[in-house]
């Protein structure tokens, strides 16, 4: 999920439809994210507070040998975390991952989107390679952060956390990215630029725009002296 520049919800409402909700630390901790789908969108199929423990779990279970969870674990950010993470950040690093690219291939009737106005989403997926932010998030109280991180990004299981290696300016280091779970029901794949482009110029949702979306990761990358020519491209097309 993604972050948006708005009034938040408080806690003591139920979320309507028209209320804009911003993505902050503060949201997740009062699961505002999960409130608002099961009072606007019920059908949409959302993972259990158990489910997502258990998913952690699962991921701190299977840390790859040499990985000290006392000291924390990185997160591999390419979207919406590198500017808002919303946890703890104790070291930050540019890098890159290899055998995955970043793609807006997760359509959104809900977030930024709305049944009438869709939009899309950036995932990882697989082939290629993805520059990007290797966040730490610190031992302390490591589950408590984990769990804000998941609410965010495995409430509906578009995504499925696996432990990666980086490429970093401080040599090779294992992280969890969130890549696309292809099974999703709103994984689509690679889209024409020119579909892509009218989703994101016109997708609008309760945490704001794709189109706002796409500018503030364009523009995030650019501070860290990273390009990405699609997203460039896909920039300059939406604005034009």
């Amino acid at each position: 999920m993604s972050d948006a520049q708005s009034s938040d919800i408080h806690a003591d409402e139920q979320a309507p439809t028209t209320q804009s909700i911003a993505m902050t630390r503060e949201v997740l901790e009062q699961d505002l994210i999960r409130r608002h789908f099961e009072h606007v969108y019920p059908e949409v199929a959302l993972k259990s507070h158990q489910e997502l423990r258990s998913s952690i779990q699962h991921v701190l279970a299977t840390a790859p040998p040499g990985v000290q969870l006392r000291d924390g674990v990185y997160l591999f950010a390419y979207g919406s975390l590198i500017w808002n993470p919303c946890v703890e950040v104790a070291e930050r690093h540019t890098c890159r991952l290899y055998g995955y690219h970043r793609d807006f291939c997760l359509k959104l009737d809900h977030g930024r989107g709305t049944p009438e106005t869709p939009g899309l989403m950036l995932a990882l997926a697989p082939g290629g390679s993805c520059h990007g932010v290797a966040l730490r998030v610190p031992g302390d109280h490591l589950e408590r952060e984990l769990e804000l991180v998941w609410r965010r990004e495995m409430l509906t299981g578009a995504y499925r956390p696996r432990w990666i290696k980086l490429k970093t300016d401080v040599g090779p280091i294992w992280g969890v990215a969130f890549v696309i779970n292809p099974h999703h029901e709103r994984y689509i794949g690679r889209q024409p630029d020119e579909a892509v482009v009218h989703l994101l110029r016109t997708g609008r949702g309760v945490l704001g725009s794709c189109r706002e979306y796409l500018d503030n990761t364009v523009g995030d990358l650019h501070a860290l002296g990273i390009r990405d020519r699609r997203l460039e491209s896909l920039q300059r097309a939406v604005a034009g």
